[in-house]
């Protein structure tokens, strides 16, 4: 009997428990990295439609998202060379702000 695929999104929850998704930002955290994201994931002749990479970092709760901005040792990455007029700025600040949301995340306890 095959076993189906589950979409394991619904079992992530974007919104932190309060205070702490207002701790981090809250919605605006939420768009900055979602844009970010998406301009970094999107090189020109991209298969994947930009819409759909912001939603894939949409469904992700604010640690999360800070981490795809982070290497595995916590520093930022380098963005990429595709990245032109307002999108560099953009990721610039995504960036930034990354690395302020993990290091909040870890002093709140929020890391997940």
């Amino acid at each position: 009997m095959p076993i189906g695929r589950v979409n394991a999104a619904k079992y992530i929850a974007r919104e932190l428990p309060a205070p702490f998704e207002e701790l981090l930002g809250g919605e605006h955290s939420h768009r900055i990295f979602n844009t970010a994201h998406a301009n970094w994931c999107t090189p020109p002749g991209h298969s994947i439609p930009w819409h759909d990479c912001y939603a894939g970092a949409d469904m992700l709760p604010i640690p999360q998202k800070a981490r795809l901005f982070l290497d595995p040792a916590g520093q930022p990455r380098t963005p990429p060379n595709h990245l032109r007029g307002q999108e560099l700025p953009q990721v610039e600040q995504a960036i930034r702000h990354a690395v302020w949301a993990d290091r909040e995340a870890h002093r709140l306890g929020v890391d997940r």
